[in-house]
């Protein structure tokens, strides 16, 4: 059975999300090798915007943190519109406004001010290009890319594939061509996709967020003490990147041997 951990322990920052009740447009193998990492756990859509940025400025941060070959980062999963049927053939904007009562002109705005944030983040928002598509696969897809370790790569080529060139994220063949981009083996993602493999995963991260009481994404969870709503700034994130870590080691201090040195051969193949 589930165990979640105490929603009511977390410290939270809030931000810019997405919500299952708002406009989207509205801004094995390798677990042994982390063990001993610091968990950071990300929940996300592919088809949300502000994940595209809350992921760009996370990023930053982390890439600009000392340690950070000392956390691991997990992509969690989250359909924003669950059991929506992909529609190919309805532009974006009409379906938002159908879907959430918004009038027309309302939805291109929020869609101008998403192109008008990614322009100040370095990234590309085409919104008319946006295909109507479920992200159910998509999220079998990420889970897959996982347990090769590649799962942000994953993650980053399907939010760009979306937001930027306007695929079918729900279409194999796309799904397949991002696998081999992304290094993965297509073969392998054919089948994974045909029978989705990893629903469980998928279905997991759902009933997780749900039992957290997530309703809106990107959802940071770092070492499970502490939650950031939204796409926050890169600083917001590097400050409490910083404070969870701090607390982490403390929680897993590292053994120091106590050496009793002799003679030995070293890596450099010198014996004295």
């Amino acid at each position: 059975m589930f165990k979640p951990f105490f929603y009511s322990a977390l410290f939270f920052v809030f931000g810019n999300a997405c919500s299952q009740n708002q406009v989207v447009t509205d801004i094995q193998t390798q677990s042994n090798l982390n063990q001993n990492k610091m968990k950071i756990e990300i929940w996300s859509d592919v088809a949300c915007p502000f994940c595209y940025l809350g992921k760009h400025n996370f990023e930053k941060a982390l890439n600009s943190f000392e340690f950070k070959n000392d956390i691991e980062v997990i992509w969690k999963s989250f359909e924003l519109s669950p059991g929506l049927k992909t529609d190919t053939s309805i532009h974006i904007e009409t379906f938002l406004s159908q879907r959430k009562g918004y009038p027309l002109q309302q939805v291109k705005q929020m869609n101008q001010n998403i192109i008008a944030a990614g322009k100040k983040a370095g990234i590309e928002f085409n919104t008319d290009k946006i295909v109507v598509a479920n992200t159910y696969l998509a999220h079998n897809f990420i889970h897959y890319a996982k347990t090769k370790n590649l799962q942000n790569d994953a993650k980053g080529a399907l939010l760009k594939a979306y937001f930027t060139h306007g695929l079918n994220v729900d279409d194999v063949n796309v799904l397949l061509k991002i696998a081999q981009e992304v290094g993965l083996d297509a073969q392998e993602v054919k089948e994974v996709l045909a029978h989705k493999s990893f629903s469980n995963e998928v279905n997991f991260d759902i009933e997780e967020a749900r039992n957290l009481g997530i309703n809106g994404v990107p959802f940071f969870v770092l070492n499970r003490k502490y939650a950031i709503n939204g796409a926050q700034d890169s600083s917001v994130f590097l400050q409490n990147i910083q404070k969870a870590y701090k607390e982490w080691c403390a929680e897993n201090p590292v053994q120091k041997l106590q050496v009793i040195d002799g003679k030995s051969c070293t890596v450099d193949k010198i014996c004295d």
